[in-house]
């Protein structure tokens, strides 16, 4: 199972389509949770390319104003949906795998950036966590810190990240290791502060059942929030083959002519290079 936790800081930028979409295809994935869209509706010719045409559910819940709102996707041919559930900061699916049955929540969050809100927030996020049964994993931008390690900068408060700990002490949650890179939004000024903002939290139960999962950091240069790549690890899952993109900015190196005549014509075992082995020399 694989899938993808997002503040895409709006989704008008067509890079940002793009990556997403690639995304889906090169990784299969199974869910789409994204954060701060920035639009109220989207067209279903827009969703269908933007999960490679794969059959998706969507669930929108609209920003208010210009800022915020949340995109949440999941793939029918993964998983059946048995209710969805809209909270303030919150999108919750209970969801069932096909292949073993396994009944769980997903939920993405979008937590209040505002300090006068943040109280709001945690409390919503206790009687969230409260009334349900399920195994969950409860995942985004959380817009709290948990520490000052979580900072690049000494500019601290502590109300917010004690209590936010303490939510996550008194469930049991546990966050799953991120790798990839230590925080996970910049302020992308002069004088850049960083920190680490998303992340995915899970109860016990739900890491038992898939202990091999890995939280990946992907690129943030298409907005100020790292991407959180998802994957349990599970063998049976159909992994696509990664495409091959072609950067412009190889003809303008040095010798890069050269090299690719050498690649063409050289034999390895009777066959010719492929262009991803001539791609990862450069």
């Amino acid at each position: 199972m694989k899938g993808i936790f997002w503040n895409s800081n709006g989704l008008g930028d067509t890079k940002k389509y793009q990556f997403l979409s690639d995304l889906t295809k090169e990784k299969g994935l199974d869910f789409m949770a994204l954060s701060e869209i920035g639009r109220r509706a989207f067209s279903d010719s827009f969703l269908k390319n933007f999960c490679a045409g794969k059959e998706f559910l969507w669930h929108t819940k609209p920003p208010r104003g210009r800022s915020g709102g949340m995109l949440v996707g999941i793939n029918l041919g993964t998983f059946d949906v048995g209710e969805i559930e809209e909270g303030e900061y919150f999108v919750r699916f209970r969801i069932r795998n096909k292949e073993d049955g396994f009944q769980w929540n997903l939920v993405s969050v979008y937590g209040a950036a505002q300090d006068e809100f943040k109280e709001a927030f945690l409390t919503e996020l206790v009687q969230l966590c409260t009334k349900g049964t399920l195994p969950i994993i409860i995942s985004g931008d959380f817009n709290i810190i948990r520490g000052p390690n979580e900072k690049n900068n000494s500019n601290y408060n502590d109300r917010w990240p004690f209590l936010f700990n303490a939510i996550i002490d008194a469930f049991n949650y546990r966050e799953l290791a991120l790798t990839g890179r230590q925080f996970t939004w910049s302020n992308n000024r002069q004088n850049q502060t960083f920190e680490k903002l998303d992340r995915v939290l899970a109860c016990t139960d739900w890491e038992s059942k898939f202990p091999r999962t890995t939280i990946q950091a992907l690129t943030r240069e298409i907005s100020d929030h790292t991407p959180l790549f998802l994957n349990t690890g599970d063998p049976s899952t159909s992994t696509c083959p990664p495409m091959f993109k072609f950067e412009l900015g190889w003809l303008l190196r040095d010798g890069f002519m050269d090299m690719v005549r050498d690649i063409w014509l050289s034999v390895n075992d009777g066959h010719t290079h492929s262009f991803r082995e001539m791609a990862s020399k450069n």
